[in-house]
């Protein structure tokens, strides 16, 4: 499968977001903040500099694209994509130490390398910036209510990611999970900060109320998407249809493993179930369970989802007086969303 290439808006945007989350953290000179800049991809474990080894920021540009789409200087939002990015962060740092992963970013994650205790503190402290960073509104033209609204839009995403973290961990030891209960669990890990990254650019950007939730509403269809697809990553990485274990080992109960425990025969679910009640998973058990993932099939029907909320999320922004470059763009990052390969 060939290598889908990242849109332009990510090398459009990238330094202005480096710049600006450098900027939050240029005064913090305590050695505890090396595990942030570490996991932001900006040093090695020594604090030495590296070539980044940091996401793709996907959250600040999608803030900024909705911004500069609404027809507003995108430097109004940048303050918000350093916000954005920080309490991605906490989440992530979190995360790893919750599944117990050794890596991030194909390096080691910061709990491995500064343990779970430490690693807890710079998750909180990237959460704790991620608000502050917001307070740098005003100084690009904010209005205290447009700060006070963007506050509460960024807390009321972490609480809802908080929320559905709590739920995929749950699922973990439950057999009963649903589509229905997926859904809800995606909507709050992945689809609350993506919802308030759209949001947030429409905000600032002056957007009207109804605006602000339209932007919202795609943004939270985009998370779906992103969620679901990385499912079908985690099982079957570039090779639909070839299941290589991925969240089987980790009994994680990701969108296709859901629907053949909702979709598939009696015997089929009998099965699962004896499977995923074992205390680990042998190699001959993940087979079994990618063969009946493979028998429902699991991979399309999650790759049908993912297509129908990519839909729903362009509707929604076609409701929005976009640009349209900033709806061509849009279009792109979704299908990116939708069919990257990494």
């Amino acid at each position: 499968m060939p290598v889908v290439e990242l849109p332009a808006a990510f090398s459009r945007y990238r330094d202005e977001i480096e710049q600006e989350l450098r900027s939050v953290l240029a005064e913090r000179d305590s050695p505890f903040y090396r595990m942030l800049r570490y996991q932001l991809g900006w040093v090695d474990d020594k604090g030495q500099p590296v070539q980044s080894a940091g996401g793709k920021r996907l959250r600040p540009v999608l803030c900024l694209l909705t911004c500069e789409a609404l027809g507003a200087d995108r430097r109004k939002a940048l303050p918000a994509t350093a916000a954005l990015e920080l309490v991605h962060n906490f989440s992530l740092i979190h995360d790893d130490i919750q599944d117990g992963s050794p890596e991030r970013h194909h390096r080691p994650s910061v709990w491995w390398v500064w343990g779970p205790a430490q690693a807890i503190n710079a998750g909180d402290a990237a959460h704790a910036l991620g608000r502050l960073a917001l307070f740098r509104l005003p100084d690009v033209g904010a209005s205290q209510e447009q700060l006070r609204r963007a506050l509460r839009l960024l807390d009321e995403a972490a609480l809802r990611l908080c929320e559905g973290q709590y739920l995929d961990m749950a699922f973990q030891e439950r057999m009963d999970v649903t589509v229905d209960a997926y859904m809800e669990m995606a909507r709050g890990k992945t689809g609350a900060l993506m919802s308030c990254s759209l949001a947030l650019g429409a905000l600032l950007a002056g957007g009207d109320e109804a605006q602000v939730e339209a932007a919202g509403r795609a943004g939270m269809a985009l998370g779906l998407v992103y969620q679901m697809h990385d499912d079908v990553l985690d099982l079957w990485g570039e090779r639909p249809g070839e299941a290589t274990g991925g969240d089987i080992l980790t009994k994680k109960k990701s969108l296709p493993i859901v629907y053949a425990l909702e979709k598939g025969t009696v015997k089929q679910k009998r099965e699962l179930g004896t499977l995923y009640f074992k205390r680990t998973l042998e190699p001959p058990d993940v087979a079994r369970v990618a063969a009946i993932l493979d028998e429902v099939g699991a991979c399309a029907a999650a790759q049908k989802m993912a297509e129908r909320h990519f839909n729903e999320a362009m509707e929604h922004l076609h409701s929005l007086p976009l640009s349209e470059s900033g709806r061509r763009e849009f279009e792109e990052v979704g299908r990116f969303m939708l069919e990257r390969t990494a």
